[in-house]
């Protein structure tokens, strides 16, 4: 027992209280390296706090290289602070500014790292399938683009994106029903960044966001790292509970609302057309401004279309994110963001400090990519690919028939989201799929407080389709050997943990 104390009194957060304590503890010897520390769970019930906030503590801790978590050993001190590094005289840990040390948790650096590995099947990761990637028509216009543009190509270019393509964006998301000028269209590095400023921009620390709850994990990473006071609502099939999301608005007057309308990640649910007119009238009422954030409503496999937010705003409230990372290139890096001119010109003045421009390459191929009429084609085909393999995971996950498994067919995107029997254990599932050569992203990742149930998002995007009927049939093993044994198969929606 570690005999650790805290003031409730203190403006000195919890977590940061615990985690001065046990560097104390560290720096004195008393805690040594190898030293195990208790299970989040145990500690937080020894002092009556939430496990998140032990969760927390031990998160930045770790960043400073002072914890590591080993499986079957639960988490253990492996440095001894107060003497100059092996590798030279300068402290880092020491140096790290404290915002920096609330930042990311390592899973989706993980994830990515998983797409290298060969040996694991991932289910984890929401990236496109390799080889439905348009190599070769990409290859053909960056050739006519360098011989037409020449050397211009591989120059800078305006922060807010490159002309042509902020116009071409603009008529094509007129073609969705979004009507917007060229002027209101930001070139991002992807629609991560996109997150990353409307933090910066909006977000003071201490000011309330609320989020979808369970929600988009590196969504919920980059509001952290702002120190933003997360508040949580539920999502049910049709998405955000907007019945709920009156008493938070009026209780907590958050600086933004973030949703994910369209095939919701993790969910998969789509927010029908009365939802959203609802929501936007209530944020309307309120002043509160929607970052919708739409990476997949192009990837739909069943079902009509439904406006977006943005397209169904009269106000000015939404600003829509969206991506060219699901369905193009990725690797490219770009998004981007439509907003009203002067959110345009705010993001943009902290975009030039963060990496100038976006990738100037990728903007004009994508740029000839939308110009030459490719982009809905392409998309009919990505359709058919995708639907087959959301269709495989479906079928592969009912013929598994683990007892007590929930799940629903998303009608798009890239996700399946599974609840799993109670008597599942998180520790001996994660080990049990390593163990498999199978990955999954955690549910738990996903909720602004530690869940009621098990969960599990499962992606199909990326293996093949001769691997993926094998990668869930090693997660229901894991999920078996874990303690998945219980109830009867339950197809129908999965629900999510009440407000709190």
């Amino acid at each position: 027992m570690l005999n650790l104390t805290i003031d409730r009194t203190s403006p000195v957060p919890l977590y940061r209280q615990i985690m001065e304590r046990l560097r104390e503890l560290i720096e004195a010897g008393t805690l040594p390296a190898g030293f195990q520390l208790p299970p989040e769970r145990k500690l937080a019930e020894e002092l009556g706090i939430n496990r998140s906030t032990v969760l927390a503590a031990y998160r930045g801790l770790k960043e400073q290289g002072l914890l590591d978590a080993h499986v079957g050993r639960g988490t253990v001190v492996t440095a001894t602070v107060g003497r100059p590094p092996a590798d030279g005289p300068v402290p880092w840990a020491h140096l790290f500014a404290e915002a920096s040390l609330s930042a990311h948790d390592p899973v989706l650096r993980d994830l990515l790292e998983l797409t290298e590995r060969h040996d694991v099947i991932s289910l984890a990761a929401g990236v496109p399938a390799p080889e439905l990637l348009p190599v070769e028509t990409l290859r053909r216009l960056f050739d006519e683009v360098v011989e037409e543009v020449g050397p211009a190509v591989l120059q800078y270019c305006p922060t807010e994106g490159h002309s042509p393509l902020r116009e071409s964006l603009s008529r094509w998301l007129a073609s969705r029903g979004i009507q917007c000028s060229a002027e209101q269209v930001l070139v991002l590095s992807g629609s991560q960044q996109g997150l990353d400023l409307a933090a910066r921009t909006f977000v003071d620390p201490g000011d309330v966001v609320v989020v979808e709850e369970p929600s988009y994990v590196a969504a919920l990473q980059v509001f952290r790292t702002a120190r933003a006071r997360l508040i949580g609502v539920p999502v049910d099939e049709d998405g955000l509970r907007v019945d709920l999301l009156a008493s938070v608005l009026k209780r907590h007057r958050p600086k933004l609302i973030y949703t994910l309308p369209t095939f919701q990640n993790p969910s998969g649910a789509v927010m029908p057309l009365e939802r959203r007119k609802a929501l936007l009238e209530l944020a309307g009422r309120h002043g509160v401004p929607v970052l919708e954030d739409d990476p997949y409503s192009e990837l739909r496999y069943d079902g009509e279309p439904v406006p977006s937010l943005r397209a169904l705003d009269r106000e000015g409230i939404v600003l829509y994110l969206s991506t060219a990372s699901k369905v193009l290139f990725p690797g490219m890096r770009l998004g981007f963001l439509v907003a009203p001119e002067p959110v345009v010109r705010r993001f943009a003045l902290l975009k030039q400090g963060m990496d100038l421009h976006s990738n100037s390459v990728g903007q004009f191929v994508l740029d000839r990519f939308i110009r030459a009429g490719l982009y809905d084609p392409y998309l009919a085909g990505l359709r058919k690919a995708y639907g087959r393999r959301r269709d495989l995971m479906d079928a592969a996950l009912g013929e598994c028939a683990v007892p007590g498994l929930q799940w629903r067919r998303p009608l798009g995107g890239f996700y399946v989201w599974c609840r799993l029997p109670r008597t599942v254990e998180r520790g001996r599932l994660l080990t049990a799929a390593a163990d498999a050569g199978v990955a999954y992203l955690p549910g738990r990742t996903c909720f602004v407080e530690e869940p009621e149930g098990v969960y599990a998002r499962l992606s199909f995007s990326y293996p093949p389709e001769e691997t993926l009927r094998e990668g869930v049939l090693r997660f229901a093993r894991s999920v078996i050997e874990a303690g998945g044994r219980g109830t009867t198969v339950n197809r129908t929606a999965v629900g999510t943990r009440p407000i709190v």
